[in-house]
């Protein structure tokens, strides 16, 4: 997963795998969040002003079921680099026995 996150702009893109081209984008919110697809499945999340609509991310990954966990993750890294692309892996959740 790859997220960066542009200053200027206040833009976070969230790229979950690498592909070519959308297939198609489902808005989430009017204005601040949108998920595109390609391979036919969730494939990039758009955020503007990503500082105040964090909890955008968990309304996409229900909807269309990503990690929302991963999601935020990977937004809060890209927020503390800004202007730098940072790589997560995140693992599965570990069962406690």
């Amino acid at each position: 997963m790859r997220a960066d996150y542009d200053s200027q702009a206040d833009a976070l893109d969230i790229q979950l795998f690498r592909f070519d081209l959308y297939e198609h984008q489902e808005e989430v919110d009017d204005d601040y969040c949108r998920v595109g697809f390609a391979k036919g499945r969730p494939a990039d999340v758009e955020l503007l002003s990503p500082a105040e609509h964090l909890d955008l991310l968990e309304v996409a990954a229900e909807r269309f079921g990503m990690d929302a966990t991963a999601l935020t993750a990977a937004a809060r890294a890209a927020l503390s680099a800004p202007d730098r692309v940072v790589e997560l892996e995140v693992g599965k959740r570990q069962l406690v026995a």
